[in-house]
């Protein structure tokens, strides 16, 4: 994998080498700002704690590593603080202190920093971390509060503080439409992880990055405009097409992963071409996995499917230099 440990690669050409990994970093985490902003709003400040504490979690366990190789502190370069939003904007608001802190030990440590760090990990860490607890923990990965629910900051969340409820998509796999107005879901006020729910927060959070060119569109493009359309082809139950699409399109990880994780540097391709490969085998495998599979949400599971098969994608999207083999009949003349 590329090293970006001083110099970023990235899959916008937009980005070029040499660029400073820590203001590319500090943009990924005023994107996500909005979809946090929403968060707090939605679930409280129980939430904000669980991001706080799944960030410092990160820097600490990459202090650790990085102190006990012998390696240069690489706090610095933000990296760390974008995953640890990640992983929290992951799991429910009722998950404990204590998961989301064995989940930053399992992306920093597993999925990053074995790897080689920043640059060489081959899958997303925040995603990684979220595959780790989900296995682990499937419950409390899966216990959803309604909005503006009454929480604790740290402790325990049981029946007496909140409300259980069902997120849209666990509708959806039945084949209906969920209670929840598109509206709803389009702010943000629904169940779900903590921030997957607004969808124009995420949107708005993308299109910064736009802007500052640290993505491109192709990603996040292919990937939910695939959704789109074959959501739209082959709806389920008897609803309306455009609904149902509509509602696949809004609900769940989609909108975070497309934007915040699908297009993470180092676990994505780097020719255009092969963003949209990506993309619409991202938005494929999503809609497969929430068809055809025992859960619900399928984005993480297709990211990461997705993210082992880049040096392919790479290797069969990279331009062909022109003269080359013309050069080398000359060379064995």
């Amino acid at each position: 994998m590329y090293d970006l440990s001083k110099v970023v690669v990235t899959s916008s050409p937009h980005i070029k080498a040499g660029d400073d990994t820590r203001s590319l970093m500090l943009d990924v985490l005023i994107a996500l700002l909005p979809a946090l902003c929403v968060a707090v709003y939605t679930f409280g400040w129980r939430a904000l704690v669980l991001t706080v504490i799944s960030m410092v979690a990160c820097a600490v366990f990459e202090t650790i590593y990085n102190k006990i190789v012998g390696h240069p502190n690489t706090v610095g370069d933000l990296s760390c603080f974008v995953t640890g939003v990640l992983i929290a904007f992951n799991v429910p608001v009722s998950a404990p202190w204590w998961m989301v802190v064995f989940g930053a030990l399992f992306g920093i440590i597993i999925v990053k920093m074995l790897f080689g760090g920043i640059g060489k990990n081959f899958m997303n860490p925040a995603l990684g971390a979220r595959a780790f607890m989900m296995a682990s923990w499937a419950g409390l990965m899966t216990t959803w509060t309604a909005p503006h629910a009454n929480l604790p900051l740290i402790g325990t969340v049981n029946l007496t503080d909140a409300i259980s409820t069902a997120t849209p998509l666990a509708s959806l796999k039945n084949g209906v439409l969920p209670d929840a107005t598109l509206m709803d879901m389009f702010l943000g006020q629904t169940g779900g992880v903590i921030g997957e729910t607004s969808a124009i927060a995420l949107i708005a959070g993308g299109l910064y990055l736009l802007w500052r060119k640290v993505i491109t569109i192709n990603i996040p493009a292919a990937y939910i405009l695939t959704v789109a359309v074959v959501t739209f082809l082959f709806p389920m139950g008897d609803v309306s097409r455009v609904q149902w699409m509509l509602y696949q399109v809004l609900s769940g990880g989609l909108m975070l992963g497309a934007i915040f994780m699908a297009t993470d540097y180092v676990t994505s391709p780097v020719t255009p071409r092969g963003q949209i490969i990506f993309g619409i085998g991202c938005g494929l495998l999503t809609v497969f996995i929430r068809y055809f599979g025992n859960l619900p949400e399928g984005v993480s599971y297709s990211i990461l499917i997705m993210n082992t098969l880049v040096w392919a994608i790479d290797k069969a999207t990279h331009p062909r230099k022109f003269g080359y083999a013309l050069d080398k009949k000359k060379e064995a003349q």
